[in-house]
Order: structure tokens, then sequence, then C-alpha cells
């Protein structure tokens, strides 16, 4: 049992010290979508989406559990729109078996990100029943949250980006929405036992039944640039999906961040949660994946030390199997209910496997450090990064700035090397990252 401390024997201990870091930023694309209400008073004014919104309407809108980038203020302004044109929006969470699984929690994820009903001006209801709406061609039913099929029609909103465990024409977006997120834990259960291999097939067949069966008026898709900002905001006729998201996937995968070196001896990621990703860190940014998933993706990672959990998340530690250590921090703040109920749905287990713990930062990098094979401490080549939706502020490890340094149309170097900063009880002070970011 691990209780406050852990004391283990370990040959030559955690003493030897670590190589300097320097402060350095990397550089992306930069597309801003600028007057977000203005756009989507804009999108309103399309004749198409006009024409299907009628006084009295109930239109169910559904919002999910990602940390997307202005998601209150999207979610307000297509309220109000919906609303000016005479309809009766509610809100409702579209995100499977998050928020512990329970009605509750799915109301207090959206709360967090601010989608409130006082902020919305519309009721939001929470429920975890379902209706059978069809049949996939084998007879697996297709389930959809009983609010959203009770209503006159569907508007979900969603961001456009690449899955962590797939690959496909449409990976996560508003297909995955109108599939797992739609169905609660019931539908995203029974969709995984086909694999998540088998989603780029299954999931859009899931969308059309949805389609057939209920007036799904249209998807707000939602795309951001690597610094986590709103680049572009696109409503989608719900017969259009199928088309048109492909292409709004290929512009996120474009746009989305990455790490500009091909191999990192230990990466040490500040902070995981699911309103970073679904994983937890996104394995697009690390490039490791869970044991049953086959991943080709840079940059080849040797150890990985998580630090601790984001507040949004709480406690949802899904994910967490992919690193090698983690702190007493961040063990404490798991729970182990809302992980476990994500978990089982996903059918992959190794997710929520507990890395080695360490007592505090400084021992969970020195065992990351200390654990790579060939490499001495000070000869180590360190990443370390705020999450995997911020990784233009970085800081890397003085063994790297040759890589850096050759590299001026990426990289530019914005520190003094100096040695981790740590306080008397061994934790990191938080990482600087730059104001854009920040406000991110």
């Amino acid at each position: 049992m691990i209780g406050n401390r852990v004391d283990v024997n370990i040959a030559g201990g955690l003493a030897a010290p670590l190589p300097r870091m320097v402060a350095v930023e990397q550089k992306f694309e930069a597309v801003r979508q600028g007057d977000i209400p203005g756009t989507l008073r804009e999108q309103f004014l399309r004749p198409e989406i006009r024409g299907r919104i009628t006084p009295g309407q109930v239109i169910a809108v559904g919002c999910g559990s990602r940390g997307i980038a202005n998601i209150a203020e999207i979610a307000r302004c297509v309220i109000a729109e919906l609303r000016a044109l005479g309809a009766r929006p509610f809100v409702f969470p579209c995100m499977g078996s998050h928020g512990a699984a329970t009605a509750e929690g799915q109301r207090k994820v959206l709360e967090s990100y601010g989608i409130t009903e006082q902020a919305t001006g519309a009721p939001i209801l929470a429920t975890m029943d379902t209706v059978v709406l069809g049949h996939l061609s084998d007879g697996t039913p297709v389930h959809m949250d009983r609010h959203a099929a009770e209503a006159d029609a569907i508007v979900v909103i969603n961001r456009i980006k690449p899955h962590t465990a797939f690959r496909g024409a449409t990976e996560s977006g508003l297909t995955k929405m109108l599939s797992i997120g739609i169905g609660k834990i019931i539908g995203a259960t029974t969709y995984h036992t086909h694999g998540m291999d088998r989603f780029p097939e299954v999931l859009p067949q899931v969308r059309d039944v949805n389609l057939a069966n209920r007036r799904v008026l249209f998807g707000v898709a939602i795309v951001e640039n690597a610094y986590d900002e709103t680049a572009h905001v696109e409503i989608v006729l719900g017969e259009e999906l199928g088309n048109r998201e492909p292409a709004l996937q290929a512009m996120a995968k474009r746009m989305m961040p990455r790490l500009y070196f091909d191999e990192i001896d230990v990466l040490v990621i500040d902070e995981m949660g699911k309103n970073v990703s679904g994983a937890g860190f996104d394995p697009n940014i690390t490039g490791r994946n869970r044991r049953a998933v086959e991943w080709v993706c840079d940059p080849l990672v040797k150890k990985i030390a998580v630090l601790g959990l984001t507040r949004e998340s709480m406690g949802n530690a899904t994910g967490i199997g992919g690193a090698d250590v983690i702190t007493q921090r961040l063990f404490r703040e798991i729970d182990l209910g809302a992980t476990y109920a994500n978990i089982i749905t996903s059918a992959n287990l190794d997710g929520a496997a507990i890395p080695i713990v360490m007592n505090n930062d400084r021992d969970a990098i020195a065992l990351a450090v200390k654990s790579v094979v060939r490499v001495k401490p000070r000869d180590c080549r360190i990443v370390r990064i705020r999450n995997t939706l911020l990784v233009s502020q970085i800081q890397v490890s003085e063994p790297l700035l040759e890589h850096v340094r050759s590299q001026p149309e990426r990289f530019d170097i914005v520190g003094s090397p100096a040695p981790f900063t740590f306080d008397a009880d061994g934790n990191l002070a938080p990482l600087i990252v730059s104001h854009r970011q920040a406000a991110a």
C-alpha cells in the first residue's frame, strides 16, 4: 500500500545531477479565427441553415468533454442564434462515459468549461438513459441520449482533430460525437466491442443510423492551430458530414503541433487530463500509444514522466498507463471510479495501469533519467512541456541545444541554461509559458 511516502532501495540513489535546461520556442503556423461571434452569425445567415430552423422547435445542442478553446463562447453564440430564429434550444452532455458515467458528473464537466445554464441562457438536460434508434448490418444496436432523441432536432459542437488510437478518413470530431458521444456509456461500450481499429468503418455507420432516424440539423466544426487557438469554425449540414469532415480533419492535421525531435530520452509532462486529450496526453505528440494499438509516429520517446493531473479532468486519469513514472501528487488526484468507467468502456485496460510512483517531481524525473540505458545523466536529452496541447514554449536539456541551433526555422532559444528549480518539497516551479499560451 502506498502511504505518504514511497521508500525504495535504488542502487546509487537518485542524487546524480540532472542536465541544465533551456527555454526554447517551437515555431508553428498560426492561422487564427478572428471574430468568432461574427463568423457564427454569418454562418447562420446561410439559407440552407436558416431554413431548417422553425419557431418553437426544440433543439438539443450536444457539447462534449474536451478542453476546446473558446468552447463556452461558441456554445453561447450557437444557442443565441437558434433562439433568435425562434427555436427553443437546450444543452445536453454528448460525451459517452466521461464524467464518471453519471448524469451529474457529465453536467459538472460542462460547467467546468463554462457551459452553464446561466452562461448559455439554455437549460442543461443530463441523463445516461438512451433510446435504441436502429441497428447496424450485423445487429449492433445504435443508442442515442434520450433527451436528444426526444427533441425535434439535434445540433452538435465539437473540435475536429486526429484521434489518439486509430487512423481513418474521420477520427475525432462530429462523427465521433454522433456515435460515441451521443450513445452515452451503453452506446460507447457497445461500439468499442468492435475494436478501435474498426472505428473508421463502424463510427460512420452509427452516425448514419442516427442521421436517418432523427433530424440532425448540423454540426459546428472547430479546428484549432498548434497554439491551442481557434483557427476555423464552420457549420456542416448533417447530410454533408461524410463528405466534409475528412477535409476538415486534413486541415486539423496540417495545423496540429509536434515536437521537432526524432528521439527524446526523457519527456517530462507537467500535467495530463481529459481536457488536454482523450488519452490524457496525446500519442500524436508523444509518439507512444497503448500496447494493443499499432502506432507509427515521431518522436521516439524512451521514458515519460508525468507530474500532475489537471483540475478540469476531475480525477479522470485515463491514459496514465502510457507513462513510465508519475508523482505522489498525481497518484492522489486519481478518481479510480471515473477513470475505470472511461477505460473499461474503451476496452483498452492498460490505459489505467499505474506507473511507478515517486515521492515528488525531482525523484520522478531523476528516476526516468537514471533508467535510460547507455546514457549518462549529464548527457540525457530531456524535453519538458506543460501538456500536449501547449508545446510551443518548452524546455530542453543542454545536450539537445546543438539540434535546436541547427534548425532556426523551427526553434528560437529564449533563455539561458539553468538547473531545474525544485522547492523544499522537491517539486518543480511551474513551467514558464508565453502570454499567448497562458491565455489558452
